[in-house]
């Protein structure tokens, strides 16, 4: 549980860090046979810190709780 705790604090912190990811998706424009025109269309994910920050106190919450079991 300690281990999973410290993955999770690691995961959050991320989180925290980055606050957005961009991809990118292909979409078709025009399909003429043999001819195709395609455009990559961006996608952007955001969300706030506080998100991070959240998932990094849960981990500290299963640390502290794997300590207590010993």
């Amino acid at each position: 549980m300690k281990i999973t705790g410290i993955i999770i604090m690691i995961v959050g912190l991320a989180l925290t860090i980055f606050t957005a990811v961009t991809f990118f998706t292909k979409e078709k424009i025009v399909d003429l046979g043999v001819l195709e025109v395609t455009h990559n269309q961006p996608h952007n994910l955001n969300w706030s810190p506080f998100v991070g920050m959240a998932v990094m106190v849960f981990g500290a919450f299963l640390i502290l709780m794997a300590r207590k079991n010993k």
